[in-house]
């Protein structure tokens, strides 16, 4: 017998090979879909859920309402009913009636003049005493319905035409993203389907 007759075993190609099933790949797929799921949360609650709940997107900027709402804050006030408006509701109004400026700060108690008129007592949640004019129905936007740490930068830098422009920049690249990691695991789980079926 020749001292040269050694059996060979054929050699597969472990998963450590496999640049689609190491642990970088695993690693570097839950990071992407993470992200990709960050991105359509918030572009959801920024822009999507405003617009078809009748809701508007505000930036807190000072400190009144700390520290619930920080300077940064984005809230989303929606409109509320009168029956809505008890103590301890925090709402955005104008602050002089029929004019664009608001503040959001927070009901702590309601008045009724003598001709049936009620009006609102509002204090930030910072501030040492309560607001100087009593607020009125008309002059309130709605109440917040939910807020979202920094990103009240972002909706002051897109205005208008550069909001629609980036979002619509965005939702394109996200959904091309999407597609590129959906297309890539099909063929994926094809091409492991093809290597588990040879012989």
């Amino acid at each position: 017998m020749s001292t040269d007759d050694t059996d060979v075993i054929p050699v597969v190609k472990g998963d450590e090979e496999d640049g689609h099933t190491g642990a970088w790949w695993w690693i570097s797929r839950i990071v992407s879909y993470t992200l990709l799921a960050a991105m359509l949360t918030i572009l959801a609650a920024t822009v999507v859920v405003p617009r078809v709940t009748g809701s508007t997107p505000y930036t807190i900027l000072t400190s009144s309402m700390r520290p619930t709402y920080p300077p940064g804050t984005l809230v989303v006030v929606k409109p509320v009913d009168r029956s809505e408006l008890t103590v301890g509701t925090p709402v955005t109004y104008q602050i002089r009636s029929g004019e664009p400026e608001v503040v959001t700060h927070r009901i702590v108690a309601t008045q009724f003049s003598g001709d049936g008129i009620t009006t609102y007592i509002t204090r930030g949640d910072n501030n040492g005493s309560d607001d100087e004019n009593p607020v009125r129905y008309g002059q309130i936007r709605g109440k917040v319905w939910y807020s979202m740490p920094y990103l009240g930068y972002v909706n002051n830098w897109l205005n208008g035409e550069q909001r629609r422009i980036t979002v619509t920049v965005i939702v394109i690249g996200l959904g091309a993203y999407a597609l590129y990691m959906f297309v890539g695991a099909g063929n994926d789980y094809r091409k492991q389907r093809r290597e588990s079926r040879a012989p």
